[in-house]
């Protein structure tokens, strides 16, 4: 690496590490304000309290990353325009690319992070945390979901779960299925004590199983012998833990995947809230762009601050940030009034922006 690009990253992490750590302790401290009393109260272990901490600011991370990138990034090249640096680097044959190619690196790398806490942290963490919250700190009670009931309307199956041994939904007690035909008419119910869900496939103990004909009245078993196990496997059932974990989790809280498997299985949506769910999983794909999108509107931004004043480019830079999620927001809007299809509302402003971006980026060559 050279020495240059190692110095461009040196006085960018610094500032951006400053920035991110006062935005955290912001959030921290307001959140530490209306719990503390109830952290007292229940004196959790120190590795608790910043489990939760950081499930609590996990969802919000996606907005306070690229506020700590254009902050980093006017600094950095306002620092660098106030000391000539920039001059001296051009005079010596150092492209403008490379002088930057430092902060768009950081830039993409956050993006990345972003979307790692957004698709993995994010859904383990943050119901946990708000479940810890509502019971007072109690880390027993807040490991537990009870009463779920989730309904798979593709297979015509509905689940109602009274206790969820485990926080990954692998491990049920008093299960009830209810499997019904395509009409409606009911088909089959199933009872069990307990349901595991073992090498891809639903185990049952202590079931009963009642089948029913087309009229809806109950009959004998067609396969007594396998009704009669205490303990058997149901591999027609597809769902997976996952499927009731994101029943009893907040929708905000929900990674892409979840969302476009919980779409599927609930072909019976509404057109409006189809449209939202549509709308909200492509803002969550394209939510960490804003790390690139921001950042590179950023670097003309900073440098402007440098040459010509700093209200300017201080005034520009925060002008274009809350334009880009005034947009952000206006498009939402309009996807959930259906004046905008979800896919055009979500992508438009990313787009707008990165144009701008990069026009006034390459007007900095």
């Amino acid at each position: 690496m050279r020495i240059l690009t190692r110095y461009v990253f040196r006085e960018f992490l610094v500032p951006l590490f400053y920035c991110l750590c006062g935005f955290v302790s912001i959030y921290v401290l307001f959140e530490l304000s209306g719990s503390f009393s109830r952290i007292a109260d229940a004196k959790p272990p120190a590795l608790t309290i910043l489990k939760y901490f950081c499930g609590y600011l996990a969802p919000f991370f996606q907005y306070l990353a690229p506020a700590a990138l254009m902050l980093a990034t006017l600094y950095t090249m306002w620092t660098f325009c106030r000391h000539s640096e920039i001059i001296a680097m051009r005079a010596n044959g150092i492209g403008f690319f490379t002088i930057v190619k430092p902060l768009l690196v950081v830039a993409f790398a956050m993006a990345c992070f972003v979307a790692w806490v957004d698709e993995w942290y994010v859904p383990r963490i943050a119901q946990w945390a708000k479940q810890l919250r509502n019971e007072r700190f109690d880390v027993a009670k807040a490991a537990r979901a009870d009463n779920i009931v989730f309904r798979n309307a593709k297979a015509d199956r509905t689940w109602s779960i009274d206790v969820m041994l485990d926080a990954n939904g692998e491990h049920l007690k008093d299960v009830r299925v209810t499997v019904d035909r395509p009409n409606g008419a009911r088909l089959m119910n199933v009872s069990a004590e307990r349901a595991d869900y073992l090498d891809g496939e639903w185990w049952m103990t202590g079931v009963t199983v009642q089948h029913y004909d087309a009229s809806g009245r109950e009959i004998a078993s067609p396969t007594p012998e396998l009704d009669a196990l205490p303990t058997r496997s149901f591999p027609q059932f597809g769902e997976r833990p996952g499927d009731f974990i994101m029943q009893n989790r907040d929708w905000a809280y929900n990674s892409v995947a979840d969302r476009i498997r919980y779409v599927r299985h609930h072909p019976d949506l509404s057109e409006k809230m189809r449209r939202k769910y549509s709308y909200d999983t492509w803002s969550q794909m394209l939510a960490p762009l804003a790390c690139l999108v921001i950042t590179l509107f950023a670097i003309p931004a900073g440098i402007a601050s440098g040459r010509q004043s700093v209200f300017k480019g201080i005034v520009g830079a925060l002008a274009m940030f809350f334009a880009f999620y005034g947009l952000v927001i206006g498009g939402m809007v309009g996807s959930d009034l259906g004046w905008i299809p979800p896919i055009l509302a979500a992508i438009f402003p990313h787009a707008v922006f990165l144009a701008i971006g990069g026009w006034l980026f390459y007007r900095q060559r």
